[in-house]
Parts: C-alpha cells; structure tokens; sequence
C-alpha cells in the first residue's frame, strides 16, 4: 500500500512539474512577443505628432491640385496647440485671410465700402480690385453668392471704353453688354456672373486680388 502511494505520488509530481515547464515555456513566448511590438511600434513625440500632421496636410493639397482654405487642429495630447491656417493656390501661397485660387490670392470683404475706398483698401495690401480673366474664374469658391462685390472695371473717358485699372480692356465674352452701363458708374459683379453699374458712392463689398 505504502509503495502504490509513494508511486502515486510521483506520478502527481512528475505531472505537475510538466504543467511547470509549459507555463514558463508560455509565459516566455509572450514576453518575447511583446518585447518584439515594443521595439517595431514607432513612439511619437506631441512635436512629431505636429510634424506628422502637418506631412499630411500637404500631401493631400498637392493630391488635390491645390487647396483654398484649410484650418489644422493640433493636439499635443496634453492641451490644445495653437491653431495653423493654410491659405494655398496650387502654386502659391497667400496671406492670412486670403483665399489661394488658382496661383493668384482673392480677399472677400463683406464689408460695405465706396468703390474708391475699396479701391484704396487693396492698394494697401499690394493687391487690385479684382480683374476678371474668365468667367468662371471665381467658380469653386464662390458659386453660391448672390451679393455683389466692387471689381476694378472703370470706363476711361480718354480711350472711350470700360478698362481695368491696368489699362487693359476685359474679354468681350465677360461683359458683352457693357455698351448699355452707365460711363459715369461703377461696375458690381456678383459670382454668378451678372453685373450692375450702380453710383460709385454706393457700398457694396469688394473682392481684392493678387
């Protein structure tokens, strides 16, 4: 009796020792495995983080053929970081508050001046009453206005016709009716490509552009 209970036992112990070595075969493998994700799994600093997402940003302007008006939120996972505004042409950039389109910069004002003092405002940023190159210049960012906006179309008494402030006449197929504006008026244009010619002294607000 005292023999099959020490062969009892034994048996138990062996058992148990096997049981043993499996854990600890186990219990290695998983701390190897996540040794292994440690070393492969990059750290990202709240500056790499910035980086990252401002890598990103550009990559996707650049797959966009350009974008107007981006605002990027960074987060350093700790507090808020400042707030970076992207104002690009798909050849350009432009100042704050400007729109990029195009490889030219566009300021939308809503603000109601006189046509002189619009004309004077965007001679200050070194920039011109809009001057339209086609109709569909304005189109992507400004297709659903109905206001109407100062451009930089005049008539010239000297050469008898409407020009652009540089001197050069508009593309007939802008304005073919401009034989019926009022010479002594200045020109509104509203985005959906319709014009009025109102007193120079009204207010309206303006586009600027460079």
């Amino acid at each position: 009796m005292a023999v099959s209970q020490i062969t009892l036992w034994r048996l138990i112990s062996g058992a148990l020792g096997v049981i043993c070595l499996l854990l600890m075969a186990t219990l290695g493998i998983l701390l190897k495995i996540s040794y292994t994700k440690q070393t492969i799994q990059p750290t990202f600093s709240p500056g790499s983080m910035i980086e990252l997402q401002e890598a990103s940003y550009h990559i996707m302007v650049e797959s966009h053929g350009g974008m107007e008006l981006f605002t990027l939120w960074q987060d350093s996972g700790k507090r808020p970081g400042p707030t970076i505004s992207f104002n690009v042409s798909d050849c350009c950039s432009c100042p704050e508050k400007w729109i990029g389109h195009q490889c030219h910069c566009y300021f939308i004002s809503n603000e109601r001046k006189t046509w002189y003092e619009s004309f004077h405002f965007c001679a200050a940023q070194n920039s011109s009453l809009l001057q339209l190159q086609s109709r569909d210049e304005l189109q992507g960012f400004m297709n659903s206005s109905q206001s109407f906006f100062w451009i930089g179309l005049s008539y010239s008494e000297e050469h008898g016709a409407w020009l652009w402030k540089d001197g050069s006449s508009p593309n007939q197929d802008l304005f073919p009716s401009s034989e019926t504006l009022n010479p002594k008026s200045c020109i509104a244009y509203n985005p959906r490509q319709n014009i009025l010619d109102e007193p120079c002294e009204n207010t309206n607000g303006f586009i600027c552009k460079k």
